[in-house]
């Protein structure tokens, strides 16, 4: 049995455990855990095969829209839910930054990737959308500049985003309301 098996197990687990440390026992941590675990297949996926699935991508837009309205906190804490509105915007702005840079640089980013912020920002409103596109465009780069320096890669090399923006979604999950809070207090 390859160590990955075990390895994703394990990871699962203890997301399962963080989020629930983190959240307590509530709705949208019922909800998080199964984003969680889809993050995880979503990532091995694409590592393996370049490509996200739309089977897990395109009922997540939905199951989003629909958890925005009912179950989804907002960004700020305020005891409020997401709602439905700022889900929209959410799955506009971070498919839509996707599909623009589908479309500008030909090809270099697939419509898994635009699907999966799509579903992303249905899930988490466009400001954390926006974290999640950051972090995952920093962490990749730096990625790819490693892959470049130490591995002799060129810049036509593909690499998967997709496991970029599932740990920056991962990291926007558990600290995108502290990371928003301190830069509303530095920029104020």
């Amino acid at each position: 049995i390859s160590l990955r098996y075990p390895f994703v197990e394990l990871l699962n687990g203890l997301l399962w455990v963080f989020t629930f440390h983190r959240f307590g026992l509530t709705s949208y941590s019922m909800f998080y855990v199964v984003l969680l675990s889809a993050l995880i297949v979503i990532t091995f996926i694409d590592i393996d095969h370049q490509i996200i699935p739309d089977v897990i991508t395109v009922p997540g837009v939905v199951i989003g829209l629909v958890a925005a309205g009912f179950i989804l906190p907002d960004p700020y804490g305020y005891g409020t839910v997401l709602g439905f509105k700022w889900s929209v915007i959410g799955l506009l702005t971070g498919g839509g930054i996707f599909y623009v840079i589908a479309v500008v640089s030909k090809g270099g980013m697939g419509g898994g990737d635009i699907k999966l912020m799509a579903m992303l920002g249905a899930m988490f409103g466009w400001k954390y959308v926006l974290m999640t596109i950051f972090i995952a465009s920093f962490t990749g780069s730096v990625y790819g500049l490693a892959l470049m320096v130490l591995a002799g890669k060129g810049r036509k090399t593909k690499v998967p985003f997709g496991p970029f923006l599932a740990t920056a979604s991962v990291i926007v999950l558990f600290y995108g309301r502290d990371m928003l809070m301190m830069y509303l207090g530095l920029s104020n």
